[in-house]
């Protein structure tokens, strides 16, 4: 039955609900939710965190002039409502595909999207370069950040509060607290109070209150009163210290609470203000309400059972593959331990640490914390695995240089996402780790073809106790092959040939390695015999492999799914330091292309990026010399297979 939106439907852009009662703003609250669950359901995407924001959405662009008055939100996870009522509500149902919307916000998308975000904790520190901006240009304008509670156990939000506090002027910060984890008094009397605070009367009062305090020489003491009182009511005292004022807690689904606390907001005082808002995550979804996950990301599903699609059968996604391998290593080694950041659930870490609840630690959205954390242990004799995904990893990256790789110590980094991620786009595509950790003395560092592989490489990171290593692998399903009753772990440095052939070399690093397989098939049904190889590791690179393809072959070509200046620089490097460029080899580097690609199937990202079959063998016959009907030849008869 197709929805019936009488009150969404009027609303093109902000400025057409800015006169709306709270009558009208409640059905435009609730059609907006329908339709934020009908598009979703269609596209899959991150449905739970968006539903608890919906009055809350709703609210900010009522009260506050958007897009002259700046509104960023964090992660951009609960972002699908906010784009609905700012003009993109046509292009909803193209969430997260090939030429669609982004999941996140993106300025590129709109001007109502001022700042990117798809990482969390970085609204607070955005919002306050806007505001600083606006002062230095002498404008008039408000500065609003909306960041989740669970955004707020990284410390970039609290440097950026520091930072907000000592400079002082407007900034509005809301805490979005979807998880209960700062708990809210309840009733009548905390709605009433978070509205007095905010109020212009409130605020006059304790300025005079102040005074008198400081003319009787009791300031010091009056403020300790004032202090304990509030923080007993509404839990704000740290906010106060960092220089915030703190509103709070009020019901975020209340829109009799939600708009005259943030008109009064909006015309208060110049400094910085935290308005603490409570919200349900999955709210107005009674499947959403329900599961454990309050439907966070969610495929396409059916509307009113709230059943997702089933993901088409086939072997376990390489994350399960790693933790399970983890899992048989813990069972044998009392000192695995595994660390996560927030993500027990994408790392595979959830069914670690039900196996072994001891010896799993989630720290929360602290990418840099979980990597000293993790040598921490190290040096103190225990085998840590940091299960990060690879984008998320870069926040951490001095940590891995400064606490990890400086000192030498046996961190083991599980690295998921490798490559292209799909829907999720360039913001969590796994494309630098490769170059980033290649490039630091002692790392070792692996790249898995497949799971047979990549369970052998878990086996292999268990037993390097003298320096840090990595083992890089893509998200999706494995390949189906099937797994040997015994893991036996890599020789450090050693790849392997899985073809051989005469006259082209493929050196595939990675999951890539599939695909320079099929390139060979149609190469040597074209008369071109061809060597495949799997590098296996970038660093210590296996030399004795690699100018072996060299000293053997016509052409070799590397392939990888990685940004330049990853695998294929240093094995150009390498092959150059051994002199064995200067005998006319041809060699080719295959990598992501210099851009950040927009979201799409990975099959299609690969595709534009240059990195399916047919471009590796198009790649080996342009090195040859061969025109590019050969290719055309070669690429007809792949797309037929």
């Amino acid at each position: 039955m197709a929805l019936t939106t009488p009150t969404l439907d009027q609303v093109r852009e902000p400025s057409d609900m800015r006169n709306f009662s709270i009558d009208q703003l409640r059905k435009l609250a609730d059609e907006l939710r329908a339709e934020t669950i009908d598009a979703v359901s269609v596209t899959g995407g991150h449905l739970g965190a968006g539903l608890g924001v919906v009055e809350l959405t709703t609210a900010l662009h009522h009260v506050f002039d958007t897009p002259r008055d700046t509104l960023i939100w964090d992660v951009g996870h609960q972002c699908y409502p906010h784009k609905i009522l700012t003009g993109r509500r046509d292009r909803i149902r193209t969430l997260r595909q090939g030429g669609g919307l982004s999941g996140f916000t993106k300025r590129a998308e709109s001007e109502y999207d001022p700042f990117g975000a798809a990482h969390a904790s970085t609204s607070i520190s955005a919002a306050l370069g806007f505001a600083v901006g606006r002062d230095l240009k002498h404008e008039d304008r408000n500065v609003i950040a909306v960041i989740g509670d669970g955004s707020m156990s990284a410390g970039m939000a609290y440097e950026a509060m520091n930072n907000a506090g000592h400079i002082g002027g407007r900034l509005i910060v809301i805490l979005n607290d979807n998880d209960m984890s700062i708990a809210p008094p309840v009733g009548a009397m905390s709605h009433y109070f978070a509205r007095l605070v905010s109020s212009k009367s409130y605020r006059s009062l304790r300025k005079l209150g102040k005074g008198v305090a400081k003319a009787l020489h009791v300031e010091e003491a009056a403020r300790r009163a004032e202090e304990y009182m509030r923080g007993m009511a509404m839990g704000g005292t740290l906010f106060e210290e960092m220089g915030f004022r703190y509103v709070g807690p009020i019901d975020g689904h209340d829109l009799d609470q939600l708009v005259p606390v943030l008109r009064n907001v909006r015309d208060g005082d110049n400094g910085p203000v935290l308005v603490h808002v409570v919200t349900q995550k999955g709210k107005g979804y009674a499947p959403a309400e329900a599961a454990d996950d309050k439907y966070h990301g969610v495929a396409k599903f059916n509307v009113v059972t709230g059943e997702q699609q089933k993901s088409k059968g086939g072997p376990p996604s390489y994350t399960k593959v790693f933790a399970q391998q983890l899992i048989r290593e813990a069972e044998k080694d009392d000192s695995v331990v595994a660390i996560t950041a927030a993500m027990p659930g994408g790392t595979g870490l959830d069914l670690f640490g039900e196996r072994f609840p001891d010896r799993m630690f989630d720290v929360g959205i602290a990418e840099q914390h979980a990597v000293t954390f993790a040598a921490g242990l190290a040096a103190d004799g225990m085998k840590p695995f940091a299960a990060i995904y690879s984008t998320f990893l870069q926040r951490g990256y001095d940590q891995v240089v400064h606490d990890v790789a400086i000192q030498n110590l046996p961190v083991r980094f599980a690295i998921d996402r490798a490559g292209l991620v799909g829907a999720d786009g360039c913001t969590h595509a796994g494309s630098f780790d490769v170059g980033y950790l290649g490039q630091l003395p002692g790392m070792v560092l692996m790249a898995a073809a497949d799971e047979v592989e990549l369970s052998r490489m878990v086996a292999t990171a268990t037993q390097i106790d003298d320096r840090p290593s990595a083992f890089r692998y893509p998200r999706g399903n494995g390949t189906g092959i099937g797994m040997p009753d015994v893991i036996e772990p890599l020789e450090i440095g050693r790849g392997r040939i899985v073809r051989e052939g005469s006259r082209i070399a493929i050196l595939s690093l990675g999951t890539r390695l599939g695909e320079s397989l099929k390139a060979a098939d149609a190469l040597a049904a074209q008369g071109f015999s061809t060597t495949v190889a799997d590098a296996r590791f970038a660093k210590p690179l296996d030399e004795d492999l690699i100018l072996r393809l060299a000293r053997e072959h016509e052409v070799l070509i590397t392939v990888e799914e990685g940004a330049r200046g990853g695998f294929g620089a240093f094995v150009l490097h390498m092959l150059a330091e051994k002199g064995a460029l200067d005998r006319g080899l041809k060699i080719r580097t295959m990598t992501l292309p210099d851009v950040f690609q927009d979201q799409d199937t990975p099959f299609n990202m690969y595709e534009e990026a240059g990195l399916n079959a047919r471009h590796i063998a198009a790649r080996a016959l342009e090195a040859m010399g061969h025109d590019e009907a050969a290719a055309e030849r070669i690429a007809a008869a792949l797309a037929a297979s």
